[in-house]
């Protein structure tokens, strides 16, 4: 017969880590857009372009998780592994490109 304690660990870890994943994206995202905000302002981008920015915050977050914090909270299943390569190129590019797509835009459109 298994014993209530370790699913309960498993739930417990399993929170604490939703819980870590939420901290993470919320808090280094905020201060991730506040930094990007101010080099896109001081390159003279428009705030309508500034959208394109953010969105690539969260991807960036998303394949760093994947490839790396996953590995260090507190959550340790068997199902953990880091993104197929091309599905990390992939992301990184679309990020890049969601970067540098503001001040390209603002320049063209002005």
């Amino acid at each position: 017969m298994m014993s209530l304690t370790k699913p309960l660990k498993i739930l417990f870890e399993s929170l604490l880590e939703i819980i870590r994943i939420i901290t993470i994206f919320i808090v280094l995202g905020y201060f991730s857009g506040i930094l990007l905000e101010g080099i896109y302002l001081s390159l003279g981008t428009e705030y309508q372009y500034l959208l394109y920015g953010y969105m690539a915050i969260p991807i960036l977050f998303f394949v760093i998780y994947r490839n790396k914090w996953q590995f260090i909270g507190w959550y340790k299943g068997e199902e953990q592994r880091k993104l197929p390569k091309i599905v990390s190129i992939l992301l990184l590019t679309i990020a890049s490109i969601l970067l540098v797509l503001p001040p390209i835009l603002s320049r063209i459109m002005a």
